[in-house]
C-alpha cells in the first residue's frame, strides 16, 4: 500500500512538472534554432522586427491624433459676433444673442462632396473664461476660426493681438498644427476695416508682442523658454513664418439685410470645406 502511495506521489510530481513548464521543448527548440543561425542573419531580423514594432506605432498614433482631432472652434473676444456666426453656419437663421458664459456644440456637416462632419464649438469671449475654455478643448481641434470684430478692430487691436499671441504660441496647438481662419467679422458695417489690413495690423502688434514677452521671459531665469518662439528670429512677424496653415477672410454673420436677410459667410464655408 505504500509502495503504490509513493509511485503515486512521484507520478504526481511529474504531472505538475510537466504542467507548469508545457512550452519548455519549443523555447528549447527555439534556443537550439538561434543557436545555429548566421549572426548577419539574426542581426537582420531583430533589425526587421524593430521597423515593424516602430511603424505600427507610428501609424496607431498617426491615426488616432487624426480621430480625435474633429473639432471647429470659434473663438474671439467678446462681442465679436461668434455666437451669431455659430447659429448661421449650423441653420443659417438670425438669432439674437447675449455674452456667452459656457461652451456650445453642435455637429457640422461641411459643404463639400466629401460630406465631412466635424464638431463645431462656440468658446466665450470673455477674458476670465476664454483661457479656461480653449485649454479644454485645445487638443482636439482640426481648425480654429478667430473671430474678429472688423467695425471696431483699431481699438481692440491690442486685445485681439494679445489673444492671438497666446494662442499661437501654445506648445498643444503648436504641435498639432490645426487651421487657423481669421474671420474678419461684421464686413456689413460701413466702417469695418477689411481683412487685409486687419493682417497687416496685427503682424505689426505681434512682433511687438513677441519682443516684449521675450524679455519678460528672458528676465525671468536669464534664457527665454516656456512658450513656443513665435515666427523667424532676426525677422519681422509674418503669418505665413508659422507652421499652420493661416488664412484671413472676410465675411458677415448678420448680413447686409438685417435679420431677415441672409449672412455673407460664404467664404468661411469654402474655407471648412477644405479640412
Amino acid at each position: 500500500m505504500k509502495a503504490d502511495s509513493t509511485g503515486g506521489n512521484m507520478g504526481d510530481k511529474a504531472d505538475v512538472e510537466i504542467s507548469e513548464n508545457p512550452f519548455e521543448p519549443y523555447i528549447e527548440f527555439l534556443r537550439q534554432q538561434l543557436e545555429d543561425q548566421d549572426p548577419i542573419f539574426l542581426i537582420g531580423f531583430i533589425v526587421a522586427l524593430a521597423v515593424v514594432v516602430i511603424t505600427c506605432v507610428f501609424l496607431k498614433y498617426f491615426l488616432t491624433s487624426k480621430t480625435v482631432r474633429s473639432a471647429v472652434l470659434l473663438v474671439g473676444l467678446c462681442d465679436s459676433g461668434k455666437t451669431l456666426l455659430f447659429s448661421r453656419l449650423l441653420a443659417s437663421k438670425f438669432k439674437r444673442t447675449q455674452t456667452s458664459i459656457t461652451d456650445s456644440s453642435a455637429p457640422y456637416k461641411a459643404k463639400n462632396d466629401r460630406g465631412s462632419a466635424w464638431t463645431l464649438i462656440d468658446l466665450p469671449g470673455h477674458d476670465s473664461l476664454r483661457s479656461l475654455y480653449l485649454e479644454k478643448f485645445k487638443s482636439g481641434a482640426r481648425a480654429i476660426v478667430f473671430v474678429v470684430d472688423s467695425a471696431i478692430f483699431q481699438k481692440e487691436v491690442r486685445d485681439v493681438a494679445e489673444f492671438l499671441y497666446i494662442l499661437l504660441t501654445d506648445n498643444v496647438i503648436s504641435r498639432n498644427a490645426p487651421a487657423l481662419v481669421v474671420a474678419c467679422n461684421k464686413q456689413d458695417i460701413t466702417m469695418a476695416k477689411s481683412a487685409k489690413l486687419i493682417q497687416q495690423q496685427l503682424e505689426k502688434e505681434m512682433n511687438t508682442l513677441r519682443v516684449t514677452h521675450s524679455a519678460a521671459l528672458s528676465s525671468q531665469d536669464g534664457s527665454v523658454g516656456g512658450s513656443v518662439y513665435l515666427g523667424k528670429k532676426g525677422k519681422d512677424f509674418e503669418f505665413g513664418q508659422l507652421p499652420l496653415k493661416v488664412e484671413f477672410l472676410e465675411c458677415s454673420a448678420r448680413g447686409n439685410k438685417g435679420e431677415e436677410g441672409d449672412a455673407d459667410i460664404e467664404s468661411l464655408e469654402k474655407s471648412l470645406a477644405k479640412l
